[in-house]
């Protein structure tokens, strides 16, 4: 995919830039500052936690977990889980089915930025 996607802030020192999608998956990139805090939610997306460098801790159903570069971490949908950054984070996450209110986001600024 063309990198024309925008960076998305989904909470201060979190933000999201779609990487790829088709018809079953969606992939993003996260970029997450030392410190922030993504709070609890959930959704209905199988989810694939991808630690490309860094370190957070993956808090599930109140239950954390510490990850570091080259982990991956499995969450099954409707599963509460939060984010603590502990160093500056890069994250490759992998849903199934598509986010699509991401996509309608990416849509949204990108028309946003045209004209």
């Amino acid at each position: 995919m063309k990198q024309e996607n925008p960076w998305i802030e989904i909470c201060p020192g979190i933000r999201r830039r779609t990487h790829a999608h088709g018809r079953t998956m969606y992939q993003m990139v996260a970029e997450l500052a030392a410190g922030s805090r993504m709070p609890e939610h959930q959704h209905s997306q199988e989810q694939i936690v991808h630690i490309l460098s860094g370190r957070m801790r993956l808090i599930v159903e109140g239950t954390p977990h510490e990850l570091a570069t080259g982990d991956v971490f499995y969450l099954a949908s409707n599963i509460p889980h939060g984010v603590e950054t502990i160093e500056n984070t890069r994250v490759l996450d992998t849903f199934s089915p598509p986010r699509d209110e991401y996509l309608a986001i990416d849509e949204k600024e990108r028309n946003s930025k045209k004209g």
